[in-house]
């Protein structure tokens, strides 16, 4: 065992350019760190000498002090799902199901309907903040449930917490996703979208839930519960894994949330990994096109990088990356088909320099894998022996 414990941080959707299938999910031309950067002139002292800005064009840079480099995606699809089953090492060939140009099949409203005995509304691609403003006073009005999707694998439902309590709300998502599992209708993930407040002034809850499938095989994070490994999911792990190989289960509120957990969590012994995801970036900004509320919660994070690498002792290791891209300077509101940082770093590395680029994300966890001894995951090479 090279390193005791090893910190994965997803940055959700802070994608590092287009990908070389971009075409096949009209993600052409997208650069989610790259387009940011340029409209907002990012204040990153901290991730840049990390080699965060070097992995925009590969620079060759070795005045950093961590490896950097980028993995390419081969499994299908761009949402968290497929991006976080490659990262554990996870094949996957078929995308899930979308239902994005007519929203969901009338059979399936039917079933959803009668099994809830809730009225459903809505029933299309929408952003979930315009879905709510537009559908949440009817919503209180007749007790219905706001049903939607985007150009992603999902079926979200909203309600006010007022009308549907939350327990009904959960309730209700597991019947979906129960639905859902015919493989006709067959989504990634069932998400429970909560929202309070008055017409015109609706927020949504920090009470969101996800209802993902269970992953097919076994991922990295079950070989490492296999051999008693600790693998604490910060944030909406669980939820992406449905508890598949997880020992310890920490929500959060919010990105800073998610670094204040990380951060108590750094301060206790343990020997295996810690696997965090911050969400704010595609959820509040990546999905609602906020150049600014992005770069500011880029910023926020590098604030923050100090303090982490200040936690870390000589046998750990942190690897910093992304699951997908999310423009917000592109067209529409969905993901975008891109390349993802990689960012390793330890106190105990000589010469960090640039690594060469990862052909799959499966390579982060083969070398989480490689590192504690555990079962190979299905696809990845490990790059443990590059990094000393």
């Amino acid at each position: 065992m090279k390193f005791k414990r090893i910190f994965l941080i997803v940055l959700d959707s802070l994608g590092i350019g287009e990908a070389t299938d971009a075409n096949e999910y009209d993600s052409v031309g997208s650069s989610t760190l790259k387009h940011i950067n340029e409209k907002e002139k990012l204040f990153i002292p901290n991730l840049k000498k990390l080699g965060f800005l070097d992995t925009l064009n590969m620079s060759g840079n070795g005045d950093v002090d961590a490896y950097y480099t980028i993995a390419r995606p081969t499994n299908k699809g761009k949402d968290t799902l497929t991006g976080h089953y490659e990262l554990m090492g996870l094949r996957f060939t078929s995308p899930f199901m979308s239902f994005t140009k007519n929203g969901f099949p009338e059979e399936l409203i039917d079933e959803l309907e009668r099994r809830t005995r809730r009225k459903v509304i809505g029933n299309k691609a929408a952003s979930g903040t315009e879905i709510i403003d537009e559908l949440g006073e009817r919503s209180m009005q007749y007790g219905a449930i706001i049903v939607y999707t985007s150009a992603d694998s999902v079926l979200q439902i909203a309600a006010h917490e007022d009308v549907v309590p939350l327990s009904e709300l959960y309730k209700i998502c597991e019947i979906a996703r129960e639905i859902t599992k015919k493989p006709e209708w067959k989504v990634g993930r069932v998400i429970a979208r909560p929202f309070i407040g008055k017409p015109g002034h609706f927020k949504r809850t920090p009470n969101r839930h996800d209802y993902a499938l269970k992953p097919e095989r076994p991922t990295v994070l079950n070989f490492l519960k296999n051999k008693s490994y600790d693998v604490i999911s910060i944030g909406k792990i669980y939820d992406i894994f449905d508890g598949e190989g997880i020992t310890k289960k920490i929500t959060t509120t919010d990105n800073n949330d998610g670094i204040d957990k990380l951060l108590d969590i750094m301060d206790k012994k343990f020997t295996g990994l810690c696997f965090v995801n911050l969400n704010d970036f595609d959820t509040l900004y990546g999905h609602r096109r906020d150049v600014n509320g992005y770069a500011n919660a880029i910023e926020e994070f590098d604030v923050d990088v100090p303090m982490i690498l200040n936690k870390l002792d000589n046998d750990d290791l942190l690897i910093i990356v992304a699951d997908h891209g999310n423009d917000p300077t592109f067209k529409g509101t969905d993901h975008t088909r891109e390349n993802i940082p990689v960012i390793i770093y330890s106190r105990v590395f000589k010469l960090p320099k640039q690594l060469p680029i990862l052909n799959t994300f499966a390579d982060v966890g083969a070398t989480i894998a490689d590192n504690f001894a555990v079962d190979k995951p299905e696809i990845g090479t490990s790059f443990l022996d590059k990094i000393n």
